[in-house]
């Protein structure tokens, strides 16, 4: 695994912004590292400016830092898999408050999406790192954490890029992985490429 992001650049077609191109999703985090509050509410305002479907602000967030009560309940909700994340700084559930009718229900994902694209970038950009999830427990977090009607729809881990010598082998495995996306080709069904 690379330690360096700069290293973990996305291949592109043409230049894209830097941070995009920077951003991936590890899954080794420095288990002591703090993140500092100003960061937090940087990713926080990010998300909650991004586009939203008929001005609804369909997204709500839940924020536990690493060993607080809420991170502790989101934190048990992780399916095995995610067990990594429990070394982030910090842990924030998207959700999406469906509203009352059929659209804002419906776009409402759509929202929670776009919100954690523009958390991740800022991340990308304040030398953090994340890493969504969607293996976590929702009926649990909807009922542990009090969330009523609101839909948990992904887990983000939040913080500092781990070691990758003191995570397990499996995790230091997965990072080490190439970052592969389909190539645009077999993506844009309407346009040729190149």
């Amino acid at each position: 695994m690379a330690d360096d992001p700069s290293g973990r650049l996305a291949r592109t077609e043409v230049p894209i912004h830097p941070p995009i191109a920077a951003r991936w999703s590890p899954r080794a985090f420095d288990q002591v590292a703090q993140l500092a509050r100003t960061d937090l509410v940087a990713l926080l305002e990010a998300a909650r400016w991004a586009p939203t479907w008929g001005r609804r602000q369909a997204v709500r967030f839940v924020v536990g830092l690493r060993d607080d009560e809420t991170f502790v309940t989101i934190a048990g909700s992780l399916r095995r898999g995610n067990s990594y994340a429990r070394a982030a700084g910090a842990l924030i559930v998207l959700c999406a408050d469906e509203g009352e009718d059929e659209r804002t229900a419906l776009y409402s994902a759509v929202d929670v999406g776009a919100a954690m694209a523009n958390l991740s970038i800022e991340a990308v950009t304040r030398g953090l790192v994340v890493h969504p999830m969607a293996g976590f427990d929702a009926d649990a977090l909807r009922t542990d954490l009090g969330l009523g009607e609101l839909r948990p729809l992904v887990v983000v881990a939040v913080g500092r890029l781990g070691d990758p010598a003191a995570v397990a082998p499996e995790i230091a495995e997965r990072d080490s992985r190439p970052r592969e996306r389909l190539p645009l080709a077999d993506v844009v069904v309407n346009w040729p490429i190149g």
